[in-house]
């Protein structure tokens, strides 16, 4: 009499449907997981970073400046860039190491496919010494909104007063700003 150890055929089939099945079901959901979880760590990393701006300008008694630097440390429109939180003395929107600016704090770019926007097309936002935005026409909604999945996009309101609001998310599975907006990036 032989005795073999193992499978049959049948028996490693119907595992295979098995995994292929439970696979086919989990995949999806373990992608969704993970691209809401990248949105939710690039709005928690934003809102961390527009209150270090805020809490520094009212405790140092000064003008700080949140947006993305390009080469010539101007504030530019292109939010996939680095965010930099700096002293801007003059409140002119670029970074001047020569008289004394310094850098506070900065996160780093997002995922080049992705797109962070500040309103349609603004450069960066200053606070003044009281918390409040430091001129006309800064207060917009910031969205996050990653590549090919527009359902999963989140904001951050900022109002005219330097207070900032997460976007929350509606019945619909859609997140919305503080007026019922969906947040969509353009």
């Amino acid at each position: 009499m032989y005795r073999y150890n193992g499978f049959t055929l049948i028996e490693v089939l119907i595992s295979l449907a098995i995994l292929l099945i439970v696979t086919a079901i989990g995949v999806p959901s373990f992608i969704d997981l993970t691209i809401k979880v990248k949105v939710d760590k690039e709005i928690s990393l934003l809102y961390r970073l527009l209150l270090t701006a805020r809490n520094t300008a009212i405790n140092s008694g000064q003008t700080i400046t949140l947006c993305p630097l390009n080469n010539q440390n101007q504030c530019s429109a292109d939010w996939t860039l680095p965010l930099y939180v700096f002293s801007d003395s003059n409140d002119n929107k670029q970074f001047e190491p020569q008289i004394n600016e310094r850098i506070i704090t900065m996160k780093a770019a997002i995922n080049h496919q992705d797109k962070l926007q500040y309103g349609k097309s603004r450069i960066g936002l200053s606070y003044a010494p009281t918390g409040h935005l430091s001129g006309w026409g800064q207060n917009a909604t910031f969205k996050y909104c990653p590549i090919n999945h527009a359902n999963k996009s989140q904001g951050i309101v900022v109002a005219t007063s330097g207070r900032i609001y997460k976007s929350y998310q509606s019945h619909s599975k859609k997140n919305k700003n503080r007026s019922g907006k969906v947040i969509i990036c353009h």
